[in-house]
């Protein structure tokens, strides 16, 4: 699996549809920002067949630090970002997944590994 950025999402999408650069990279720049925007006005964003984004309150709760002797910290509650993929979304990662029984074959013990 790759990571895609937001030039590469650019450079694929003015090759197929044939235009600019500049042009796309302003379009999704201004979509991304009216995004952020509506979300920080307490906005419920929903695409569908994509998803929903939305703001939800993180609890507060005891947090420890690992480098300082477990001494248990106050994590105070706080917004967040939630997103919940829709159905089409959904489904075309269902169907992308290996099957259960296919990475219990690879991950086998003992299994020939061809590297």
């Amino acid at each position: 699996m790759a990571t895609v950025t937001k030039k590469k999402l650019i450079q694929a999408i003015s090759q197929k549809k044939g235009l600019h650069p500049n042009e796309v990279r302003g379009v999704i720049q201004e979509f991304l920002d009216m995004m952020t925007e509506s979300l920080a006005e307490g906005d419920r964003l929903e695409f569908r067949d994509f998803g929903v984004f939305e703001i939800v309150e993180r609890k507060q709760k005891v947090g420890r630090n690992p480098k300082n002797a477990h001494i248990p910290i106050i994590i105070p509650a706080r917004p967040a970002v939630k997103f919940t993929a829709g159905k089409k979304m959904k489904r075309m990662i269902e169907d992308q997944a290996p099957s259960a029984s296919t990475q219990a074959e690879v991950h086998a013990p003992g299994a020939q590994h061809a590297y």
